[in-house]
């Protein structure tokens, strides 16, 4: 199985990485990254993984990237720490926009991507601790916010016909434990905290068993 990873330098992205070779038997990873110099070297030096340095809006360098691929994995999102001066553009929902044009012209289907709670979902209550949480992100980093909602809906509607999973996040942790919940906001069970490594053990989990396609989760530490 032959897999893109794009946020793949970021602390979710290596994660992922070394998730997805210890549980994947032959699988080859394709890493898109802005920096190779961010890679270990010991992920550059595995035989089954290709670095690929590229930007996101160099759609040939995608589309050369993407060939072969049966699975895109994306860890993309806005930083935490630029989240008040991101761009306006919605740079990254608009990245989407052109991942999603290559993987219909090449016959890609599965996309799994990170999201947090400023997507919000049908299945979705009323929770005050996320209410507070999403409405902090929409006034303290608005450009942000309306960056990851745009993901959402560029997801959805321009990859309607895509086995797409939006694994959304609520607030992140270093903890190592992979145990994990999936479920929704507000259903009584989720919280507000998830470690890394579990998302990354979700994702890659996710990939075999396809228990969420077309639908997006949030993801919480048990």
């Amino acid at each position: 199985m032959r897999i893109l990873i794009f946020g793949a330098t970021g602390a979710i992205g290596i994660l992922l990485i070394r998730c997805a070779l210890k549980a994947l038997e032959s699988c080859e990873l394709v890493l898109y990254v802005r920096s190779i110099e961010k890679v270990p070297d010991d992920l550059k030096s595995n035989p089954s993984v290709i670095v690929v340095e590229g930007q996101l809006t160099d759609y040939d360098a995608l589309a050369k990237a993407m060939n072969g691929v049966e699975t895109v994995l994306s860890a993309l999102g806005p930083s935490v720490k630029k989240g008040p001066f991101h761009p306006s553009n919605t740079p990254l929902a608009n990245a989407y926009l052109t991942i999603i044009d290559i993987m219909h012209q090449q016959a890609i289907k599965r996309l799994i991507c990170l999201g947090t709670t400023s997507i919000t979902d049908p299945a979705d209550k009323f929770n005050l601790a996320f209410s507070i949480l999403v409405n902090g992100v929409a006034l303290g980093a608005r450009n942000a916010y309306k960056d990851v909602v745009a993901i959402g809906q560029n997801v959805r509607t321009h990859g309607a016909d895509l086995d797409w999973t939006i694994v959304r996040v609520p607030l992140l942790t270093s903890q190592e434990t992979e145990e994990t919940l999936a479920g929704y906001v507000g259903d009584g069970r989720t919280s507000t905290w998830l470690s890394r490594a579990g998302f990354a053990a979700f994702v890659v989990d996710e990939i075999k068993k396809k228990n969420w396609v077309q639908k997006a989760p949030l993801l919480c530490t048990v």
